[in-house]
Formats: structure tokens, C-alpha cells, sequence
């Protein structure tokens, strides 16, 4: 998939490339951090491909919060809660012992930040304190994993 991206990203035209970038990186599992590799590698200059892929990671992020954020209200008002499934389970347990800024996070290494953001904010946490701290996440992976793509592709090239 991410190879997949890569050809989609690198077969825009230059001016287009970006947006390439920010699409990718919108997509669950590929995040800022797969994101701004992508950019790296098709040849997009480093700062506009860390920045696009930040760009689409926080946009579907934003999205799957407030759509969340939205559901929670409707449900917790006057409606019982059902058995959490075992992965719910432990991402519970692990928002429990960690918070919104430990679960966003070290959370990208087990789930995407958009499940992982969404699951807080069902959880209870604050709207706000979430999107925060998954910004300030997705901020730090995808400038870590494109610093790193750059500089280990100006080793290769």
C-alpha cells in the first residue's frame, strides 16, 4: 500500500505533489510518519513533505474526534454502555495508566492516530486536551520519520 501511494504521489505533476502527500498521509495506518517518507522519497523538497503529510494526518484526525466526540454525546445521554470488545479493553487500560499524552503519544505505535484519538475521546477525555496532544504527536512523528528519510536518502543518493 504505502509502494502504492508512493507511485500515486510521485506520478501527480510536481506543482501537485504535496497534495499527494496529504492524501496519503489522511489514510489510517499510513499517518505523518508513512507520509512524509512518501514525500521524501518521490522527491518532494523535505520541509513541504513533512508539512503536507502533518497536514493530512491532522485533518483526519480532526475528523474521527469530532465525529466521535459527536456519537458520545448522542450515546452517553440516557443510554447504557455495553462490554468494551478485548482491544477496547486494553487501549482502556492503557489511557488509564498513561493519559491523553502518553496513549497520543507512544498510541501510533499500536493503532492509528485516528482510532487512537477517537478512542480517548470515547473514553471520556476532553475534545481539546486530545486533538493537543495527537497534533503535537503527529507533528513530532512525521518530522522524526521525514528527518530520518531525509537523511538516510541523502546517504543512498
Amino acid at each position: 500500500m504505502i509502494e502504492a501511494l508512493q507511485d500515486f504521489t510521485s506520478s501527480l505533476p510536481p506543482v501537485l505533489q504535496w497534495l499527494g502527500v496529504t492524501v496519503a498521509a489522511a489514510v489510517p495506518f499510513v499517518e505523518s510518519y508513512f507520509g512524509s517518507v512518501i514525500g521524501v522519497l518521490a522527491g518532494i523538497n523535505p520541509v513541504i513533505a513533512i508539512a503536507a503529510a502533518i497536514a493530512g494526518n491532522v485533518i483526519s484526525m480532526l475528523i474521527f474526534v469530532l465525529s466521535a466526540h459527536r456519537v458520545r454525546s448522542r450515546v452517553v445521554s440516557g443510554k447504557t454502555v455495553t462490554e468494551p470488545s478485548p482491544r477496547r479493553q486494553k487501549l482502556r487500560a492503557q489511557f488509564d495508566k498513561y493519559g491523553v499524552a502518553g496513549v497520543s503519544l507512544l498510541g501510533q505505535t499500536i493503532l492509528p492516530s485516528q482510532l487512537t484519538s477517537a478512542a480517548m475521546v470515547s473514553f471520556g477525555a476532553s475534545k481539546n486536551a486530545v486533538i493537543m496532544w495527537q497534533i503535537i504527536s503527529i507533528i513530532l512523528w512525521g518530522a522524526a520519520f521525514g528527518v530520518l528519510a531525509t537523511l538516510g536518502f541523502s546517504l543512498i543518493g
